[in-house]
């Protein structure tokens, strides 16, 4: 029996999974886990030609008044054993995942020690790996876990090369999303076009994001380059009119004092 830590249950034996060590209290174990007898069960054994079956079932709590008739009235349909109302439970709580959005939150304790702001590195990636977080990410980074719909892959990534995409021109979001991806300088061997979307695997979209970010900031530097190209122009010109002014009243000036 192993000695309970301090702050802890006591515990009647301890089990080493594979996130650790648990320990279990088997106090009421019996009752929490026993099924009650259907009542038709009860009155079965009651008139068993077995007097020692008869016997240990004729004050049974299932059958009201010691095996009398009464007993028997009772439908067989309101018994529910654990494994039956754990099944309905669960039919019910998968008929409402299945009606809705789930989105799922991971909560993990940062420290063991309930200290603000204190994050033990060992503890949390324990965690991760019990909960399967790290597993599940393993699995999908050897898929295609980042995809997304033709129509926006186009409307996002149609600055990469636009000239693929004829203007004017009617053409299917696949169509134009096929072309795009094979005129861009990437791996094509690291996605895959679907129905409705395309796949990726894991950093080939962050890759097309930083060659989005940095034509984005060529376009930005040559639209602030021609904006500043038209100021100075007018700028020159205000300048070149005040001059050619300057010239005139120098010219009228000495004109008069001559």
């Amino acid at each position: 029996k192993p000695k309970p830590a301090k702050g802890k249950a006591e515990a009647h034996f301890s089990l080493v999974h594979y996130a650790g060590t648990v320990d279990y209290n088997v106090l009421g174990w019996l009752e929490k886990n026993k099924d009650p007898l259907n009542d038709t069960v009860v009155q079965l054994y009651q008139k068993s030609s077995s007097k020692l079956l008869a016997y240990l079932y004729a004050y049974h709590a299932g059958d009201g008044e010691g095996g009398g008739k009464k007993g028997g009235k009772k439908k067989g349909g309101s018994f529910q054993t654990v494994s039956a109302l754990f099944r309905e439970n669960l039919g019910k709580l998968m008929t409402n995942l299945r009606s809705t959005h789930p989105h799922f939150v991971r909560c993990l304790i940062p420290n063991e020690s309930k200290t603000p702001g204190l994050m033990e590195n060992f503890l949390v990636i324990h965690q991760l790996r019990c909960n399967g977080v790290l597993e599940g990410i393993r699995i999908c980074r050897k898929g295609f876990p980042s995809r997304i719909l033709y129509g926006d892959f186009k409307q996002r990534y149609k600055v990469l090369n636009a000239s693929v995409i004829p203007e004017g021109q009617f053409i299917d979001n696949k169509k134009a999303s096929e072309k795009l991806l094979g005129s861009i300088d990437v791996d094509h061997s690291q996605y895959k076009f679907g129905h409705t979307k395309v796949f990726f695997k894991a950093g080939l979209l962050g890759v097309l994001e930083e060659m989005r970010d940095e034509k984005l900031a060529e376009l930005v530097t040559m639209t602030q380059a021609v904006c500043r190209g038209f100021l100075m122009r007018r700028e020159f010109v205000k300048m070149m009119e005040r001059r050619d002014a300057i010239f005139t009243i120098q010219y009228n000036i000495r004109a008069f004092m001559n």
